[in-house]
């Protein structure tokens, strides 16, 4: 929002005021300063106003021209060979002698141009540094007095502050807003502009029903109020100097009486306002209406716009208009021939100016201000400043219907708060005299006030919120705002003293750092992804249904339209760059959040993923390549670090529409049902292929509720005490079913294991170390040798009793699972 100085001192006396005092006041007032920005030519010595005498045409340019310059009676006639075409003898321009540095440090000098003695320049606007305009002179119309300094010819320059308003604070989108926070911090009056028009039309004037018969609001829950004037015999031109210097200091261009007025008024209070003319209103009528789907408006900026009936439209008796508080169609507004115009001065709903202004792309100043909210209760006074400006500047008279839909709904808001409450919540003590002062500086009415059941420490005050602060509803605001006004520099140096806390970080946190660090010290490289993923890569991973649930609204992007229910998809693109780069980057993880979709619900998860690819850099040494076990390892591994045993967890093959994975190498553990998945091995080699990877890329992933890795690290480790005697080894070998998994076979085993040992002594691991398929072995079947280590705490098995138990063992697993003894 940019901020003229020269427009402020309409409403507070800043005179005397260093600009560096006012940047400081606003941002002490809570809104930022990003940058002053100062118009007009600078302080110049040595330029002077001159009158062209003679203008002859340069003996040795086509281009050139020798002219006589008289500047007064003191400094007499200069000759100045000039290359402008746009005076005439007699006209009064700047002319800077030797020694005037003009702006960007260019030192006027006396000197030859092709042979002719030039004693100076005659300037444009441009080199004063008044505008870009660098086409001519600058002709002094006025024609002001000769060798007058042009300083004190030109308009005073003017200084803009350029300051970003923070979105609860709609209220300072407006000169009269920040002029009424300067006014209370430099506790100086703040001077409304008082509206001549008051609301009644002309009565010598008969009503112009054929301009404006009626206005219909059809949505009145996005309009709640609508109003329009009729504005007669008015004449379309350039806006005075005043008006137009001061829409250019703030960087709008001014374009003719009647828009100049809109957007000043608009800048001045912060209400958008719309000028239609009146004659393109077909059926004298308009109306306030959703669109229709597909219904087309071309804008102001000529460019057509597909509506949709979600939209705000202001239309007359044929077509729409205006896409409502956004931006005017382009065959409504004021022409050069316009001679009757009607001045809207509406409210919309924020929210549906802004869903409008974000689904078309298109947004304007009207638009900022309407999303953050105007002030319905200062509308008509708006609008009776327009119209008083249009009066005075383009003529015409205000007559008959005036048109009002809906009403200004009386505002009332108060708040209850104590000087003691205040104090409390500050930490320090302000005089109560002082916090009155805040309040009525800030225009806030102090209805009540009374005493306390402890007089010394100040009154209660039941303060009335003018409308245009509706940010302010709590006594909490009233603190902050006493304190702004206060000043936070004057806040007393204090010592902090708060109690200590000792805790740990975020479960998530905790879990993330953990798998990060064992999966880099395993020679991963760490990626990082967005967790939002193209629509058509989704689909390789997940049903339909679930891509539909995943999908946003309305997303920014096409590329980034769904959750990502997977890391795979963001490594398998980090792998892809590496490789296409030449980078021997192989081993790629990360951790982040996936969205997994359960029952219609989208179930945000913990997760950790990591890819392992063919390395394409040679090795002087071969090493085993990756392969199913290598991803089962680190998945159980990661699992662990959430206390997840995926040991004792059983393993399903991956078949079917296996989302990624390829069918009979790969497998999946756990239920998101039970709060946590897990699914490693090698990824479709299909899909990697269209990814555009080279080679096999084994995979893994796991992933958890954030509320389960609370549980999980709740649960502390305990010591437990080992035996120092040494252990009791026994192999045995089973034969199986082909397709029985040895996890299987070793739960079983295990189980009839510990069942042998009893209390006795401990069975420490059951591993396999063996398989086994063909000759010798019945078909359909396979052999599977598991090594059992067994160990006592207090003393070194026997023999006799570690036979005893693998006896009973051989008896029991052949016994209760059909297995049977290879001998």
């Amino acid at each position: 929002m940019k901020i003229s100085r020269n427009w402020l001192q309409s409403y507070v006396d800043l005179s005397g005021t260093a600009e560096d005092e006012i940047c400081r006041a606003i941002t002490f007032l809570g809104f930022e300063v990003e940058q002053v920005i100062r118009t007009g030519a600078p302080q110049l010595s040595h330029v002077l106003v001159g009158e062209v005498l003679t203008r002859n045409k340069h003996p040795n340019a086509d281009k050139l021209s020798v002219c006589t310059v008289s500047l007064g009676d003191a400094l007499g006639v200069k000759t100045i060979v000039c290359g402008a075409q746009n005076y005439v003898v007699g006209d009064r321009v700047p002319v800077a002698l030797p020694g005037a540095v003009l702006p960007g440090d260019f030192v006027i000098k006396q000197s030859k141009i092709r042979g002719e003695s030039s004693d100076g320049m005659m300037c444009s606007a441009k080199e004063l540094g008044l505008s870009e305009d660098a086409a001519g002179l600058l002709i002094l119309t006025d024609r002001p007095a000769l060798g007058t300094p042009i300083n004190a010819v030109l308009p005073p320059g003017d200084t803009v502050f350029d300051i970003e308003i923070t979105p609860n604070r709609p209220d300072c989108l407006s000169h009269l807003g920040i002029a009424r926070e300067l006014a209370a911090w430099f506790k100086q009056d703040l001077v409304y502009p008082q509206e001549k028009f008051r609301g009644t039309p002309d009565a010598s004037l008969r009503p112009r029903p054929d301009l404006l018969a009626s206005v219909r609001v059809d949505a009145p829950e996005d309009c709640p109020l609508y109003t329009a004037h009729i504005i007669t015999g008015i004449k379309i031109g350039p806006s005075p100097a005043w008006l137009q210097q001061r829409l250019t200091a703030v960087g709008l261009r001014p374009i003719n009486n009647v828009v100049d007025v809109g957007n000043y008024v608009m800048l001045e209070s912060g209400q958008p306002l719309h000028a239609f003319d009146a004659r393109k209103l077909a059926g004298a009528q308009i109306v306030v209406r959703r669109a229709t789907d597909g219904e087309k408006l071309t804008t102001l900026d000529g460019k057509e716009r597909i509506l949709n009936s979600n939209m705000l439209v202001i239309a007359d008796a044929a077509r729409p208009v205006v896409i409502a508080g956004i931006m005017g169609g382009e065959n409504s507004g004021v022409s050069a021939d316009t001679t009757d115009l009607v001045l809207e001065c509406a409210i919309f709903k924020r929210q549906s100016i802004r869903a409008t202004s974000k689904r078309l792309g298109l947004t304007s100043d009207s638009a900022y201000r309407y999303e953050r909210g105007v002030d319905p209760h200062s509308a008509l006074e708006a609008a009776w400043r327009a119209i008083d400006l249009i009066i005075e500047t383009a003529g015409g008279h205000v007559v008959g219907p005036i048109c009002q839909v809906g009403s200004d709904v009386p505002w009332q808001r108060e708040i209850v708060v104590t000087h003691d409450y205040i104090t409390e919540k500050l930490g320090f003590d302000i005089p109560a005299a002082d916090m009155r002062d805040a309040f009525e500086a800030l225009e806030f009415t102090i209805t009540r006030e009374e005493p306390t059941e402890h007089p010394a420490r100040g009154p209660a005050w039941t303060v009335a919120i003018p409308s245009w602060r509706d940010d302010l509803d709590r006594p909490i605001d009233l603190v902050e705002e006493v304190l702004r006004v206060y000043g936070t520099e004057r806040i007393p140096p204090a010592r902090v003293t708060v109690p200590g806390l000792v805790g740990d970080d975020d479960p998530v946190v905790l879990f993330n750092r953990r798998a990060t660090d064992y999966l880099v010290g395993h020679d991963f490289h760490e990626c990082v992804n967005y967790t939002l993923r193209p629509g058509p890569e989704i689909a390789a991973w997940v049903s339909t249904a679930a891509a539909v649930e995943l999908a946003l609204a309305n997303p920014f992007v096409e590329d980034q339209s769904h959750l990502r229910p997977t890391l795979i998809t963001g490594l398998l693109e980090s792998l892809k760059l590496n490789q296409s780069r030449g980078v021997a980057a192989s081993l790629l993880c990360e951790t982040g959040r996936v969205f997994i979709e359960h029952d219609g619900q989208n179930l945000e998860c913990a997760a950790v993923g990591f890819i392992i690819a063919e390395a394409a850099k040679r090795h002087w040494l071969k090493r085993e390549p990756a392969d199913f076990y290598t991803a089962k390892h680190h998945v159980t591994a990661i699992a662990a670090m959430a206390g997840i045993d995926l040991a004792r967890q059983p393993l399903a093959p991956c078949t079917g529409p296996s989302f990624g994975w390829q069918e009979g190498q790969s497998a999946s553990a756990g239920n998101i049902e039970h709060g946590w998945t897990a699914c490693f091995g090698l990824l479709s080699l299909a899909l990697a292929k269209s990814a555009g990877v080279e080679g096999k890329v084994y995979a893994g992933i796991f992933a958890i509720l954030p509320e389960k890795l609370v549980a999980a690290s709740a649960a502390r480790k305990r010591y437990a005490d080992f035996s120092l005697h040494p252990a009791a080894l026994r192999d045995l070998a089973l034969v199986v079913p082909t397709a029985t998994s040895a996890g299987e076979v070793q739960k079983a085993l295990a189980k009839s294991a510990r069942a042998a040992a009893g209390n006795a002594f401990a069975l420490e691991r059951v591993a396999a170390f063996d398989v086994y398929q063909g000759k010798g072995l019945p078909e359909g079947t396979k052999s599977l040798a598991f090594s059992l280590v067994f160990r006592a705490p207090d003393r070194t098995l026997t023999d006799d009793e570690v036979n005893a138990a693998f006896t009973k063992i051989q008896a029991d697993v052949t016994a209760t699972s059909g297995y049977q003894i290879r001998k």
